[in-house]
């Protein structure tokens, strides 16, 4: 038993799926890519997306019938404009 533990166990130098993904991981989609993009927005994306608008001074640019791939992009274009010229 003592062998098949050792051989079973993973050499420190072979990488880790959790921290770095394979080149060709699906771990991270595009929005227009997603199989469930055309269904409506969470509540969480809701929530997030009003209260990015307020942020940016936008709270009339809310749309609550936004899809969950227009909801993302959208969330991902007003975290770039609200975001420090210093990280960009």
């Amino acid at each position: 038993m003592k062998k098949q533990r050792e051989a079973s166990s993973s050499p420190a130098s072979e990488t880790n799926p959790k921290i770095e993904p394979a080149p060709n991981s699906n771990a991270e989609k595009a929005p227009d890519d997603w199989v469930s993009g055309n269904d409506p927005m969470t509540g969480a994306q809701a929530s997030y997306l009003k209260t990015l608008c307020e942020e940016c001074g936008e709270p009339d640019n809310f749309q609550p019938d936004l899809t969950k791939a227009e909801a993302s992009k959208r969330i991902d274009a007003l975290k770039e404009r609200k975001r420090p010229a210093l990280h960009r």
